[in-house]
């Protein structure tokens, strides 16, 4: 059942304590190690929506919706662990996305796994131990909300909040196929979520339908004045399907070039021949500075500030993998520091100039849909490649230029795993764009999720 459908029966006065119930029953079974805890408060919190329903309360638009949170977003009474060995901060108050979805009538009903710290795109944790994909349990469902999106496609929870820095709620939506949304930098306040890169966190909804990804993020957007990174832009709400006949739609090239697993290419072409069909103006986009290769490694000095203190005096407290890579970034330059910021200020100009030319632009979300569990390599083209680098090809970029995307699972297509899945890109502010078009493609059956085989 939809999110929405529920907040519907829920409004109606259909008792939303069984649900609730049956949902942490099943969190409780959960074989694919998706949460890191339940929560003891939602079935307290269901009977509270469920008197105010008796009340005659409109408890509001995701009244009885269950919903689950990454472990790094804080949440009154709970414990946030980030995935670590060692971070145990004990929340007194609910980060303002988790007040913003309490107050809509959400029901929280766990915290879901992640790769340590939020840094990286497998969730294979050294601690609470790897988080399996839905549509097959030897891979990854990708991350770093790898957890929350496992828990979305497999049925658990129709909503979860996820965060996403350089692709950790898109590249997770992609190999578990659901829908991700990565917002605007300082659309979402950030205060109570643990941080990985200030300059580029984001948080936003998983789900499986664009319709509600598009009613979480209603409630969740916002300025918050008290996070020194949200931003006054007013929140334009989704209007309802796009007229995709009245859109330009870009395809960057050479970004797009890059090798790309057979099913990729042609879900790709198809989605380029579909979009033609439904009367959108498609074209090519020579935009040469929108390249992954180009990224200057200062761009991650963030990260090994957040840790510095910690990782000095206590490096075993870290699993290999991140301590490896934090420690590489703790002896930025200056100068290097700065030639990476002047490198994201002409990244952000050049999408820009791009989007003075298109509405939208579309690109794979991953250039492949498969990550074995304990293999650090994917295979995108016919060779091994680094499993980082390659599944955050596509996404990496639109952080580092602080404008939102859309991961959207492409429909009719034949395959033992995931769909294929496509991300749609917008310019600063237009989350209700790249809505609205999500909610037409769904409507014309050309994305949408299709549960995994149980």
């Amino acid at each position: 059942m939809t999110a929405l459908e529920t907040a519907r029966r829920t409004r109606a006065a259909e008792s939303c304590r069984p649900a609730i119930a049956a949902v942490l029953d099943r969190i409780s079974s959960d074989s694919l190690n998706a949460f890191t805890s339940h929560d003891d408060g939602a079935l307290a919190r269901a009977e509270v929506i469920d008197s105010a329903v008796a009340r005659h309360e409109d408890p509001g638009p995701l009244a009885g919706v269950p919903v689950a949170l990454k472990d790094v977003i804080d949440h009154a009474g709970r414990v946030t662990t980030a995935g670590s060995s060692f971070y145990r901060h004990h929340a007194e108050r609910s980060a303002p996305a988790v007040e913003r979805l309490e107050a809509a009538g959400a029901v929280i009903v766990g915290r879901t796994g992640l790769h340590e710290f939020a840094l990286g795109f497998s969730s294979e944790n050294d601690w609470f131990g790897p988080v399996r994909n839905p549509w097959d349990p030897r891979t990854s469902p990708g991350g770093s909300s790898g957890g929350a999106a496992a828990a979305v496609a497999a049925g658990l929870v129709p909503i979860a909040l996820g965060t996403d820095t350089g692709g950790s709620i898109r590249v997770p939506a992609a190999l578990c196929g659901c829908v991700g949304l990565k917002v605007t930098h300082g659309r979402v306040p950030l205060t109570g979520v643990f941080p990985l890169a200030p300059s580029r966190d984001t948080v936003g909804p998983l789900a499986t339908t664009v319709a509600d990804a598009a009613a979480a993020y209603a409630v969740i957007a916002g300025d918050d004045p008290a996070d020194p990174w949200s931003h006054p832009a007013a929140v334009v709400a989704p209007r309802g399907a796009a007229d995709l006949a009245t859109m330009r739609i870009g395809i960057p090239h050479p970004w797009v070039d890059r090798p790309l697993a057979a099913e990729v290419r042609n879900g790709l072409e198809g989605f380029q021949e579909a979009l033609a069909a439904a009367g959108a103006t498609v074209v090519p986009v020579d935009a040469p500075h929108l390249d992954p290769a180009t990224m200057p490694r200062a761009v991650y000095a963030e990260v090994a500030v957040v840790h510095r203190d910690w990782i000095t005096a206590h490096p075993e407290r870290y699993g290999p993998a991140i301590r490896d890579r934090i420690l590489r970034n703790l002896d930025h330059t200056a100068d290097a520091v700065a030639a990476a910021g002047e490198w994201r200020h002409r990244l952000a100009r050049s999408f820009d100039r791009v989007f003075g030319a298109v509405d939208l632009l579309v690109t794979p979300t991953t250039p492949t849909m498969r990550k074995d569990i304990g293999v650090d390599t994917v295979v995108a083209g016919g060779e091994p490649e680094p499993h980082r680098s390659a599944l955050s090809w596509f996404t990496n970029l639109v952080n580092q230029a602080g404008v939102p995307a859309l991961a959207l699972p492409l429909c009719g297509l034949a395959m033992a795993g995931p769909p294929v899945s496509i991300q749609l890109i917008g310019p600063a502010w237009s989350e209700h764009l790249l809505l609205e078009a999500g909610l037409s493609l769904e409507a014309m059956g050309l994305v949408g999720f299709e549960p995994p085989p149980r």
